[in-house]
């Protein structure tokens, strides 16, 4: 199934019309033109219920496969949280089907890497969503560090106290589902790095602060990363602020031989203390929805900058991290991890 003429509708069917779906995914779709939402599944039918009132043309399903049964369409946007990706996305490649997929794709590189061996053999078009690979800022970081030797990159994120055990408010807040800060936000960091230095992670190793039967969340994460090239990294979650601590949502510093790049929050990229560039107001998930769909619409793949198969080397030192903190520390080759685990 594909998109012959740039000037046909793309037909998309949404699997998951969680948060997610519905504040950036779905509204984007519906300011674009020659879009047509057919079809929506959620296991929880209240959200569905919801859902349908902002699309009341599509469809309703509480079982995916059901929907790929009875339904024709040229993407399926994933949107389910990590744990419940089974075989869905590879049914829907294999029927050439393109994929959009919300990160992280995964919970176990296994299935990760069954859905990227379907888009391979189908050959759809597929992308995973690192959004803020197309924001300015980070764009021009990528730029500036194009001919520095990197050194070494130190992320942080601040958060929060998690709820007591007994009192989570969703699947989020459960760490077996959710794998905590330490994945929903490693993979995006991991991934950002990869993109401003060009660089991959071959080592990972971490260890993770858990009182399980008083925090049903992993209270901090900290990370140890050996990159290509033979720079390292740190990447550090700390869940822990009471209601008046200032939180954090991201800050990085990238040392490269000779200097150093900070940026924290979208707003401003430093070098040796100096501001280089201000980021601007910026909606990275439209452009990311827009420029998908057209490469849908035109078969042309440049409109991307990264696909699922690349996500797997964003998703996979996270997920060997969190086994290496299993396994009290212990080293992991992530080739090998994401390859054979």
């Amino acid at each position: 199934m594909s998109v012959k003429d740039g000037s046909e509708t793309v037909r998309v069917g949404f699997y998951g019309v969680g948060r997610f779906a519905n504040r950036t995914h779905i509204p984007n779709l519906q300011k674009l033109g020659g879009v047509e939402i057919v079809a929506l599944c959620d296991a929880d039918p209240k959200a569905l219920a919801a859902t349908l009132e902002r699309v009341p043309g599509a469809r309703a399903y509480t079982d995916a496969h059901e929907m790929l049964r009875a339904e024709s369409f040229d993407v399926l946007c994933s949107c389910v949280p990590a744990y419940a990706r089974t075989d869905v996305e590879q049914v829907a490649a294999r029927r050439g089907i393109h994929l959009f997929s919300e990160k992280p794709q995964a919970l176990t590189m296994s299935i990760a890497r069954a859905i990227d061996e379907a888009i391979q053999k189908a050959g759809v078009i597929s992308t995973v969503g690192f959004r803020e690979r197309y924001r300015p800022i980070f764009q021009e970081a990528r730029r500036f560090l194009g001919d520095k030797r990197i050194v070494h990159v130190q992320f942080v994120s601040f958060r929060r106290l998690p709820p007591l055990r007994g009192e989570e408010r969703s699947w989020y807040e459960r760490m077996e589902l959710s794998g905590g800060p330490a994945l929903d936000w490693g993979v995006h960091a991991v991934d950002y790095v990869r993109f401003m230095t060009g660089l991959n992670v071959e080592k990972a190793q971490a260890f993770y602060c858990q009182r399980p039967t008083v925090y049903p969340l992993a209270l901090s994460s900290s990370f140890n990363l050996c990159l290509t090239g033979g720079a390292t990294m740190s990447m550090l979650f700390v869940s822990a602020l009471g209601e008046r601590g200032q939180t954090k949502g991201f800050d990085f510093t990238i040392f490269y031989e000779g200097g150093s790049l900070h940026l924290g929050n979208y707003q401003e990229l430093e070098v040796d203390g100096q501001v280089i560039f201000r980021g601007e107001d910026y909606d990275p998930w439209f452009e990311h929805d827009r420029r998908f769909i057209e490469a849908v619409r035109t078969g042309d793949r440049g409109l991307l900058v990264n696909d699922y198969h690349d996500g797997l080397y964003s998703l996979a030192p996270v997920l060997a991290g969190w086994e290496s903190a299993r396994r009290g520390g212990e080293l992991i080759d992530v080739e090998s991890f994401m390859w054979r685990s």
